[in-house]
């Protein structure tokens, strides 16, 4: 089974190595030289032939993400999209290959655990997802490290954020309710951001996703005179650093509750989100091959997967030292 990862990040290593451990046959794209047990390709993931690939998966900063998948539509492989680009895969036409996108920690399991309660509710009053990836400790500058593409970061602090509200979407500016929650015992700033996407399509009275970061960071963004190339100097991440990734997915319906918390602070020299996103990703691949005719031709979100697959992600993320904790 031959598999080309497209984009050798932080994520996009963790998912490489995990395939290779599974035994594939991985192929590795990125215009940066990396180290790796895969077979290597420097150049262009969008100049490459991949044609012979029986799965793709793109982890590809957002706008390449977006060129690379709207290539393969039509090519009529498995593609898994992890791109988390601003134009999302479901408004692409005439699409003959079959698509699985936004499967990461949020977007991704979050969307799993909401499609989990809607199938066992039928109606959702309120949704909250609460997610970020941080520092262990605040400091005296920035308090963050971006664990993905900054510019991908600072998308999501710019772009409007779509919500439900009053059964209705709609759009509000990003950073929109700054409110101050405990992450397991941490202080910490939550802010609406654009993380929905695709769980905008499950009917709910109110819901939304808020980012959620050390008390000081984001209004010193809102201050900030530095261009997005001098933040993703800022924000580059130190790997002697310790970081942790925090999710919280809190849904209500009638009398019934939901409130399920990750947490992750990284092993082994892999970062917390890394992990946290790269074991969902690797894990919907993996069944993918397992079971070829799980999705149909078109584009698939996180919560079109069968429930028998949403607890076998969870269950190996639990295996792997991931903390996911039902508290309702």
């Amino acid at each position: 089974m031959r598999v080309h990862c497209l984009g050798g990040g932080l994520v996009g290593l963790f998912v490489t190595r995990r395939l290779v451990d599974a035994n594939f046959e991985v192929h590795l794209f990125d215009i940066v030289e990396r180290e790796t047990d895969a077979t290597f390709h420097l150049g262009s993931a969008l100049e490459a032939d991949h044609s012979s690939a029986d799965l793709i998966i793109n982890m590809l900063p957002g706008s390449l993400g977006h060129k690379a998948t709207s290539m393969l539509k039509n090519s009529g492989q498995k593609i898994v999209d992890l791109s988390f680009s601003e134009i999302t895969p479901d408004r692409l036409e005439n699409v003959q290959s079959k698509i699985l996108w936004d499967v990461g920690i949020a977007p991704g399991l979050s969307n799993m655990l909401v499609s989990q309660a809607y199938r066992e509710f039928g109606t959702l009053d309120k949704v909250s997802i609460k997610v970020g990836g941080n520092p262990s400790e605040p400091d005296n500058h920035w308090s963050y490290m971006a664990p993905f593409s900054p510019h991908d970061v600072i998308a999501e602090y710019t772009r409007e954020a779509r919500i439900i509200e009053n059964g209705e979407v709609c759009e509000v500016p990003a950073m929109t309710e700054l409110h101050t929650i405990d992450a397991n015992g941490r202080e910490m700033d939550a802010f609406l951001t654009d993380g929905l996407r695709s769980l905008l399509n499950i009917p709910a009275t109110k819901m939304g996703e808020y980012t959620v970061r050390w008390p000081g960071h984001i209004q010193k963004y809102q201050a900030t005179k530095l261009n997005p190339e001098e933040l993703v100097d800022a924000w580059k991440i130190d790997p002697l650093r310790g970081e942790f990734t925090w999710m919280e997915v809190h849904i209500t319906s009638g009398d019934n509750e939901r409130r399920w918390v990750v947490e992750d602070s990284g092993s082994d020299g892999d970062s917390s989100m890394a992990r946290t996103t790269g074991l969902v990703t690797a894990c919907c691949a993996i069944a993918w091959v397992d079971r070829p005719e799980m999705l149909p031709s078109g584009v698939h979100a996180p919560e079109d997967l069968p429930n028998d697959v949403i607890e076998l992600v969870i269950e190996v993320m639990r295996s792997e030292g991931v903390s996911i904790e039902l508290q309702s």
